[in-house]
């Protein structure tokens, strides 16, 4: 009976494997120890094999076959065959290279040529010195069957003790092929060739949140609207495209500011105070196409050389016609609100026309006043009226006869010079023309 028995575990083990992880479910292992028992009866050598299936991170079901060889004080060399189903607790994570573990359940035991149900429990700890190989050790209690031995019947109750090596293996799912399981793999899709964690998520060197295979600065951190790179100035230009990266600035200037508003950053402008719209060259300074002194945006005639003092235009040649028509020309006299009388400093165009009528005996004048629309309409007549009087008066007194003036017209509001909506139109709006004539 004790040789068949032997023979099943050898075959049983032969094709035995172990469960040792999530991803290796299936292992096979092998020890050697001693065993005896809890009272007098000698000890001897006992092998092992075991096989079991990973079920949970805590729980394993494990099938261990153990034989009792060479026991002191008996004359047969097999003492026992003893198979067990034990379920094993661990006591820690496959994490850990040290892993203690609790284990229990039924077996059948032949003993002395008599056999029956039993039960064992145990403890132990394995270490793993390579990620599928640990070497064990466990120590347990097996529970006697009652056999005849000497004419009476008795129960030997058992220890023993091993210590041996264990061998993972099996195949786990990898859906993304990064070498981390699909059971571990928080990141199952991670694109082929990307580099990743324990976890399978792609490596994130700098902790930014950004992957480094997505990341253009993948060791320093930074945001990811900009592929993980830093903005010291926060202007929205990385740091690494950033020509001011410690000033905040504009991103068509590679993130510099540009104060004046010209184009040209500030870095760079060697006319940082250009007015807003000006036209300006690469150094930032205000263009003069025809190189007369007058940038082009003050200049009236930008492509054509001319004097300041005519804009920038060149001066052009009058005719005899348009020198006196031109010499003829008198600036409006300008009066205070609701008043007759002219501005002081108004009375030198009017000595200009006294001084054009005496030089020139064939020249005369017309005269017109005017108002602003402030007050009613007859009462502004009348006072334009007034006005061209005043201006009549100094022009006689100053020795210039009446009839130089061709013709006295009030016009009151009818034809205002610039717009009523303001205070700046308005004055000039109260005013008296000339329109001096052969």
């Amino acid at each position: 009976m004790k040789k068949t028995i032997l023979l099943f575990m050898v075959l049983a083990f032969t094709f035995g494997v172990k469960a040792q992880t999530v991803d290796k479910k299936w292992g096979i292992g092998a020890g050697v120890g001693a065993y005896g028992t809890l009272k007098d009866g000698g000890t001897g050598f006992m092998p092992e094999l075991y096989l079991s299936r990973y079920l949970s991170p805590k729980f394993d079901l494990l099938l261990r076959g153990n034989m009792g060889l060479f026991r002191s004080g008996l004359e047969s060399n097999l003492d026992l065959a003893n198979p067990t189903l034990n379920l094993r607790y661990k006591l820690t994570d496959e994490s850990k290279k040290f892993r203690p573990y609790l284990m229990a359940g039924p077996g059948f035991l032949a003993d002395n040529a008599e056999t029956g149900l039993n039960f064992n429990a145990g403890l132990g700890a394995k270490y793993y010195f390579k990620p599928a190989t640990a070497v064990y050790f466990d120590a347990g209690y097996i529970n006697g069957i009652e056999v005849t031995s000497g004419g009476k019947q008795i129960r030997e109750n058992l220890w023993k003790a091993t210590v041996g090596l264990e061998f993972d293996f099996g195949t786990a799912l990898d859906s993304d092929m990064d070498g981390v399981s699909d059971n571990k793999d928080e990141c199952p899709n991670t694109p082929a060739g990307v580099a990743v964690d324990a976890k399978g998520c792609p490596v994130d060197s700098d902790g930014d949140g950004v992957a480094d295979y997505i990341d253009d600065c993948p060791t320093v951190a930074g945001i990811t609207s900009l592929k993980g790179c830093p903005d010291s100035d926060k202007d929205g230009v990385a740091d690494k495209d950033d020509a001011c990266p410690e000033i905040a600035g504009l991103a068509n200037l590679k993130g510099c500011p540009d104060a004046d508003g010209d184009g040209i950053a500030d870095k760079d402008d060697k006319c940082a105070n250009t007015p807003k719209g000006w036209k300006v060259d690469a150094s930032g300074c205000p263009i003069d196409t025809d190189k007369d002194g007058l940038f082009d945006n003050e200049d009236d005639c930008p492509t054509v050389a001319g004097p300041k003092d005519n804009k920038g235009c060149p001066v052009k040649e009058l005719t005899a016609e348009e020198l006196e028509a031109k010499k003829m020309k008198v600036e409006p006299v300008y009066f205070d609100f609701n008043k007759a009388s002219y501005f002081t400093g108004e009375k030198s165009k009017i000595d200009q026309l006294v001084n054009l009528l005496k030089e020139n005996s064939n020249y005369k004048v017309n005269i017109s006043g005017h108002a602003d629309n402030v007050g009613a309409d007859a009462y502004n007549l009348n006072l334009s009226k007034n006005r061209v009087n005043a201006v009549v008066k100094t022009i006689t007194a100053s020795g210039i006869k009446k009839n130089r003036i061709l013709s006295q017209k009030a016009l009151g509001e009818s034809s205002p010079a610039a717009t009523n909506d303001t205070d700046e139109g308005r004055a000039l709006n109260r005013r008296v023309e000339f329109e001096v004539v052969k």
